[in-house]
């Protein structure tokens, strides 16, 4: 029998068990999904329903692929949406631990992550999801791929593979009206903002705001746009953390590294070490 005959077929390998065994057994997938982009939503809702029935508690969503300067490099040419879990959300004062383990070629992603006080009302606008919003924090998410290389064939792959989500670091937590008195201003603080990403004290790449969808405040509203468009996708709730795309590249990391994301006004620094 030859190896290609051995492998598994999609409709075995693909299926919500196996997808998340392939998670916990930190190992690659045989091939690309040949799933449609609402189906790849479907498997992912459902591998959540697993995570949920075995115990992890879903704490929020993570927005990927909203920055475009990224979207020739993965071959993906829109924003994706996965769930966060209480297994993989971790606060610190501004310097914190991750542990790496049992995560297939971890990156690092520097981005703003809100919580929501209350679910968005139906009209949506950048002030309401401003009323909508408790705090405002930096946030460092370790994302990962079960496909080697980080090359995928469609879309489908990354939002089958969970949005990509692995952990969430989040820094110091401001309350937005802190820091601005609508949502026109609150957006222009955070689209405005810089951040410097720095691994054992070296320079490794920069960004801004304005790199996710121009604005995180115009990443959260496509989110919650599409969110709401996802059959049986589960509704934003109070208490929900959501971070909104990374302002950098994703950079691969690995134990052992310390990093920082270096965030201007408003936001703070951020520090991370990684074993």
């Amino acid at each position: 029998m030859n190896s290609s005959s051995a492998l598994p077929s999609p409709a075995d390998w693909q299926q919500p068990s196996r997808l998340l065994r392939h998670s916990d057994e930190a190992s690659y997938w045989p091939g690309p999904t040949d799933l449609s982009l609402a189906a790849a939503y479907q498997r992912q809702l459902e591998v959540r329903a697993l995570r949920v029935a075995r115990g992890e508690q879903p704490r929020g969503f993570k927005i990927g692929f909203t920055n475009r300067g990224i979207w020739s490099r993965y071959q993906v040419f829109a924003p994706i949406w996965g769930s966060i879990y209480d297994s993989t959300l971790v606060f610190c004062a501004g310097e914190g631990t991750l542990d790496l383990g049992g995560t297939m070629e971890p990156r690092i992603e520097p981005e703003a992550v809100v919580c929501l006080r209350s679910a968005p009302p139906q009209d949506l606008s950048i002030q309401a999801l401003f009323e909508s919003i408790e705090w405002v924090a930096p946030g460092i998410e370790i994302v990962q791929s079960h496909q080697p290389d980080w090359r995928f064939a469609s879309a489908s792959d990354p939002v089958a593979d969970g949005g990509l989500h692995a952990r969430l670091l989040v820094g110091p937590r401001i309350p937005v009206r802190a820091l601005a008195a609508d949502g026109a201003a609150l957006e222009k603080l955070l689209s405005e903002a810089q951040v410097e990403l720095v691994k054992d004290g070296r320079g490794i790449d920069s960004g801004t705001g304005a790199a996710v969808l121009d604005g995180p405040l115009h990443a959260l509203l496509h989110f919650v746009r599409e969110l709401r468009s996802c059959p049986g996708a589960p509704a934003l709730q109070a208490g929900d953390v959501v971070t909104t795309g990374t302002w950098t590249d994703a950079w691969p990391v690995a134990a052992g590294e310390s990093w920082e994301a270096r965030f201007s006004s408003p936001l703070s620094r951020l520090a991370v070490r990684f074993r």
